[in-house]
C-alpha cells in the first residue's frame, strides 16, 4: 500500500460518506475510487464492502438510537438481504475480472442516473402497529433482490432498497429508511464474508478507508443545508464523470 493509492482512495472516500450523508449514492464514488487505485476489479468490490460495512454500521446505530428501526419490519428485510447480497457476491467472484470490468464502467453510469433522479419519497404511508405476513413477505422479496445487486456491485443499493420498501410495502419514509439501513448493513456484511472468504479484501486499506468514510458521514450529517442535495449533486456528477473517463481509458487501454 503506496502513499498514492491512499492519496487517491481516501479523499474519494471522505467524499462518498459526505455525500451519502446528505443526498446518498456516496457508493458510486467509493467504488470507482479504488479501481482508479488500481485495485483489480473484484479486490476494489471486496475492499469497498469492508469501508461500506463499518461506516454503514456506524449509520445504524444512529437511526437505531433515534427509534427508526423497528424490528419486525427489519427481520425478514435482514434474512432477504442476507441470502440476496451472498448469492450476488459468489456470482460477482465467478464473473471474469476483465469481463466484470467491462460491466462496472457500463453500469456506472447508468445506476448514476438511477440515483441522481430520486425525487422525494414521501408517499403518506401508514405505519402498521402489527404488520401483516402479506407486509412482512413484500419486505423480505423486496430484500432479496436489492441484496443481490448490493452483493454483485453495490452504488446506489441503499436508495434502491428505500425506493423499493416505499413503493412496494407502503412504508412510510421514516420505517422505510430505518429498515433500509438495517437491510444495507446485512447485505454489506454478507458480501463482505463472502469476498474475505475468497481473499478479495485489502483489509489494512479497507480499515484506513472506512475511518475517512465515517468521517465523512459525521460530517455530512452534521452539515445543515438548505437544498443540501441540490448542491451535492453537481459535485457527484463532476467526480464521476472524471472517474469514469479514467476507468474507460484504462479499460481501452
Amino acid at each position: 500500500m503506496d502513499p498514492i493509492t491512499l492519496l487517491i482512495v481516501c479523499p474519494l472516500v471522505f467524499l462518498a460518506g459526505f455525500v451519502d450523508a446528505i443526498a446518498g449514492g456516496g457508493g458510486l464514488i467509493s467504488l470507482p475510487a479504488y479501481l482508479l487505485a488500481g485495485l483489480p476489479a473484484h479486490m476494489a468490490l471486496g475492499t469497498n464492502k469492508l469501508s461500506n460495512a463499518i461506516g454503514t454500521s456506524v449509520a445504524t446505530l444512529r437511526m437505531a438510537r433515534a427509534g427508526y428501526i423497528k424490528l419486525p419490519l427489519a427481520v425478514p428485510a435482514v434474512i432477504g438481504a442476507l441470502v440476496g447480497s451472498a448469492f450476488g457476491a459468489k456470482l460477482a467472484l465467478l464473473t471474469p475480472e476483465g469481463v466484470f470490468q467491462m460491466l462496472l464502467v457500463v453500469a456506472l453510469p447508468v445506476v448514476a442516473i438511477l440515483v441522481l433522479r430520486k425525487r422525494d419519497l414521501d408517499n403518506g404511508g401508514i405505519a402498521e402497529a402489527a404488520p401483516t405476513p402479506k407486509l412482512l413477505v413484500i419486505i423480505g422479496i423486496c430484500a432479496i433482490v436489492t441484496g443481490l445487486y448490493d452483493g454483485f456491485y453495490g452504488p446506489g443499493a441503499g436508495t434502491f432498497m428505500l425506493l423499493s420498501f416505499v413503493t412496494f410495502a407502503k412504508l412510510r419514509v421514516r420505517e422505510a429508511s430505518g429498515t433500509m439501513k438495517m437491510c444495507n448493513l446485512a447485505s454489506n456484511i454478507s458480501a463482505l464474508v463472502m469476498f474475505l472468504n475468497a481473499g478479495a479484501v485489502y483489509i489494512a486499506l479497507g480499515l484506513i478507508a472506512a475511518a475517512f468514510n465515517v468521517a465523512g458521514n459525521y460530517i455530512g450529517a452534521g452539515l445543515v443545508v438548505k437544498n443540501g442535495s441540490k448542491i451535492v449533486r453537481p459535485l457527484i456528477v463532476v467526480v464521476l464523470c472524471a472517474l469514469f473517463a479514467k476507468m474507460l481509458f484504462d479499460l481501452i487501454a
